[in-house]
């Protein structure tokens, strides 16, 4: 449960600021938490990378998402139906690392 509200947490976080602010507000609060629980460390990194990488690009917040419309010079509202099968399959990629810890940890 605690690596579920993790993952919503660092998606809205991820939205909202940039990666090392999140990191460095929200880290030492979850990072104790987690060790507590028994959430490998690395593990637990990996899951938050991740989850800020999916709300970088989520849109309607997402601040990637708004950057990689101005580079390619389209509309926002123009890709929004494009951008969600990328989204989809970030999450699906968050939810294998997030429910099989041996992934991130294979090689310590």
């Amino acid at each position: 449960m605690f690596l579920l509200v993790s993952i919503l947490l660092f998606i809205v976080l991820g939205s909202v600021l940039e990666g090392i602010p999140a990191l460095v507000l929200f880290a030492p609060l979850l990072f104790p938490i987690a060790r507590v629980v028994g959430i490998h460390e690395v593990h637990y990194a990996m899951v938050a990378i991740l989850a800020m990488g999916i709300g970088l690009f989520a849109p309607p917040l997402g601040i990637g998402y708004y950057t990689a419309c101005a580079i390619g010079r389209v509309a926002p509202d123009a890709v929004m139906r494009a951008i969600w099968p990328y989204v989809g399959a970030l999450v699906a990629a968050l939810g294998v690392v997030a429910l099989f810890p041996w992934l991130s940890t294979c090689l310590l």
